[in-house]
């Protein structure tokens, strides 16, 4: 994936229909990519996201462990649940915070060293506009070629989202030091801050 300061004007033009699009109320987004550890605490440092929430999703198996999903053989991806105020943020500007921070959309069923089809890259889009403000974005940035491999990021349909356990939530605030939190997800975070400094925000306490 190309740095971050060589992504960004290209997205910041290349928003679709939701840069033009608010609800009064609040709206929820679902994005895979990765361990739900990084895309977790990335949305939380986005301004106008009310919450985020760890968990699994696109799956066959009802009420999913960590263990049974982290197996594969449920189907399911580990995902993030994140409720947003459409006022303050569009869906669009969530997508281009997914590609150019969040995850590498390039990496088929893996991000850095986790490997399977539980982290794969997806957005799970919940209504019509989802669906073709997601496919419309990923069009644009394939024509693009600003990528040097394929984006390989799903657009599927959400059946249901399973909220993962407790102690997956909030994990990098609670385990900031972790090795695998310092150099996976903390930069992620810092890109976040560096990339989109009048998005990013400190988390509530």
């Amino acid at each position: 994936m190309r740095r971050l300061s060589a992504l960004l004007p290209l997205l910041a033009i290349a928003l679709p229909l939701s840069a033009q699009s608010t609800k009064a109320r609040l709206d929820t987004a679902v994005f895979a990519g990765g361990c739900f550890w990084g895309i977790e605490a990335v949305y939380e440092h986005v301004t106008g996201v009310k919450d985020a929430i760890s968990g699994y999703a696109g799956g066959t198996v009802k009420s999913p462990s960590y263990e049974a999903v982290s197996s594969g053989q449920t189907g399911h991806a580990e995902a993030v649940w994140v409720v947003y105020d459409p006022a303050i943020v569009s869906y669009g500007k969530l997508m281009q915070v997914f590609f150019s921070v969040a995850h590498d959309p390039t990496q088929l069923n893996r991000q850095g060293p986790d490997v399977g089809t539980n982290y794969r890259s997806a957005i799970f889009y919940r209504n019509d506009q989802q669906k073709n403000e997601a496919r419309a974005y990923i069009d644009q940035l394939t024509r693009s070629k600003y990528y040097s491999k394929p984006i390989v990021t799903e657009v599927t349909a959400l059946d249901q989202f399973f909220p993962a356990e407790d102690y997956h939530q909030d994990y990098m605030a609670h385990h900031p030091y972790e090795p695998y939190i310092m150099y996976n997800d903390a930069p992620k975070v810092a890109n976040l801050k560096k990339g989109f400094p009048d998005l990013y925000r400190e988390p509530k306490k």
